[in-house]
């Protein structure tokens, strides 16, 4: 019987770990706006950085040889990259307002709430605890949890956007290389883990 116990942890361990996102779920719902306005500036960015490129290969093909460029073409293309930088960074810095307000947001109301639990819970309850344990939930435990949030918020979202983006232009410019793409990039993933796996043991000394 004591065997089997150790088998149980990790069951309770993704337990917890779905009931934590889940609340963690109800809260943003309180600020779906913010949400969806951070989604928004993703998109935005994320365009904007992917149309750079292309703005810069138009201008490439400006350039014919050494002595003869049309700059009367280049210029819109110089500009467009001008602005679209620009735009870039101006959504980059309000999707980083946001989803500090989204996060610091969910924590502050964390902490609220515990504070009012601690405050009704009785004391038999809490004097079996070390009080810096407790301290330690309501502050490193926060900020670990924010710093999560936060990471999540702005990589999630612009990675996401980044590969939908990435496959769309890709599209719009030549659909059978986007189509090989599509194709070889799960091979590849299957390939660099069946070679780690296989190679693993070979660093273990």
């Amino acid at each position: 019987m004591k065997k089997s116990a150790p088998a149980k942890k990790p069951a309770v361990k993704a337990k917890n770990s779905r009931a934590v996102i889940k609340k963690l779920i109800v809260r943003l719902k309180a600020q779906r706006f913010a949400v969806i306005a951070s989604l928004l500036l993703a998109v935005v960015s994320v365009a904007l950085t992917l149309l750079i490129p292309v703005l810069v290969g138009r201008g490439i093909d400006c350039i014919t040889e050494a002595g003869r460029v049309d700059f009367s073409a280049l210029r819109p293309s110089l500009i467009g990259v001008g602005v679209c930088a620009a735009l870039a960074a101006a959504s980059n810095y309000l999707m980083g307002l946001v989803n500090n307000r989204i996060t610091y947001g969910i924590v502050r109301s964390l902490r609220s709430e515990a504070f009012s639990h601690i405050q009704r819970m009785p004391l038999s309850a809490l004097d079996p605890r070390p009080v810096g344990e407790t301290v330690s939930r309501l502050i490193a435990d926060a900020d670990q949890l924010a710093d999560g949030l936060l990471l999540g918020f702005s990589q999630l979202f612009t990675g996401v956007m980044t590969i939908i983006g990435t496959l769309a232009f890709m599209l719009s410019i030549n659909p059978l290389i986007a189509a090989a793409v599509v194709l070889l990039s799960p091979l590849s993933l299957l390939m660099a883990s069946f070679i780690a796996k296989r190679t693993y043991r070979n660093f273990l000394d």
